[in-house]
């Protein structure tokens, strides 16, 4: 009888774990090993650590087999998530915030980028007209997708300007080639972009740049702090019921991060895909240059960034004025921390 009793209790402390906390699963042992992710934009160096995983064999060694959809914008990716259609997305942590505001739990898992990297900047002909965000009022301005950091980056700069949100068009241009050939052709009059299209676009001679959140300088100039970019999300319930795959997930990302951190230009360039570099390897190494020092540290959020978002979305979205937003809730640090 005491041997059953002890044989009994064992095994309820195996499924508990020592701590009498549920375990999350097996050591090892995956829920799923084929994951689906979204990304808006994955040759943009604001996913660098998306293609460093997958490119690295980083993803393959967590026993992982990701399938990577890009959507062209970081909304689109979004609504892949809330539709189903996508188990994860590599996106702007911004949208953990609207999405629990619209009553949706999803949570960053671990940050990739700690300043926003965007760059506002309009088309070289205009230069003379168009000094300050304030002058970009009835202007068509290019950024990746509506409803993209791209979009929220350039609408606060042009409130706290004094104009309003809705005072210049947003148009879509994607992100790579796409980008390039919409200031080229003159379709839009700014643009608020990432590297490498930014990079391109000034070797060129083509914008003359209005604020660059590349550097942390130009980030304090613009949100007052910090303010953290992509991050890896999830709806809560995938990250619940799946575990050990959402933390395996996010080892992959931090050993992106950490090599990284310990890589040169050259040997990032030469990581990536070819296209990517958007037929300039020389200018490709000089915009990697510029965004090193925008990627994570170690893959964690902090509240002041987290809080400098929130404080960025009041100012726009009426709706947030009196929202209570529980920013803890938004960055699941299990995972990053386990």
């Amino acid at each position: 009888m005491e041997r059953r009793q002890f044989l009994a209790g064992a095994a309820a402390l195996s499924v508990l774990g020592v701590s009498g906390r549920p375990a999350l699963a097996q050591a090892g042992a995956l829920e799923k090993t084929s994951v689906t992710l979204g990304v808006g934009g994955k040759p943009l160096l604001y996913y660098l650590p998306l293609t460093i995983a997958e490119r690295k064999g980083f993803f393959k060694e967590e026993g992982l087999d990701v399938a990577i959809n890009d959507f062209g914008g970081g909304a689109k990716s979004l609504q892949a998530l809330v539709g189903g259609s996508v188990d994860v997305v590599t996106g702007a942590y911004e949208h953990t915030i609207r999405m629990q505001a619209k009553g949706q739990d999803i949570r960053a898992l671990c940050e990739l980028g700690r300043f926003p990297a965007i760059v506002i900047a309009v088309r070289k002909e205009l230069a003379d007209k168009v000094k300050t965000p304030a002058d970009l009022a009835g202007l068509k301005i290019g950024v990746t997708a509506p409803g993209s950091s791209t979009a929220l980056t350039v609408q606060y700069a042009m409130v706290k300007a004094g104009l309003k949100a809705s005072d210049a068009p947003l148009i879509g241009i994607g992100g790579g080639a796409s980008a390039v050939a919409a200031i080229k052709q003159g379709q839009v009059d700014a643009l608020s972009h990432l590297d490498p299209v930014i990079a391109k676009l000034e070797a060129d001679g083509d914008i003359s740049v209005l604020i660059d959140t590349r550097t942390e300088e130009g980030t304090k100039a613009l949100f007052g702090g910090s303010n953290p970019a992509a991050v890896l999300y999830a709806k809560k319930e995938f990250a619940d019921a799946n575990p050990n795959t959402s933390r395996a997930l996010v080892k992959a990302f931090v050993k992106a991060l950490d090599w990284l951190h310990k890589a040169t230009p050259e040997e990032i360039a030469d990581t990536v895909p070819a296209e990517y570099q958007l037929g300039d390897k020389g200018l490709y190494l000089k915009a990697v240059a510029n965004s090193l020092p925008t990627y994570s540290l170690n893959g964690v959020l902090t509240m002041e960034g987290m809080q400098s978002v929130l404080n960025t979305l009041k100012v726009l979205d009426p709706e947030f004025a009196q929202a209570k937003i529980d920013l803890a809730a938004t960055f699941d640090d299990r995972f990053i921390k386990g």
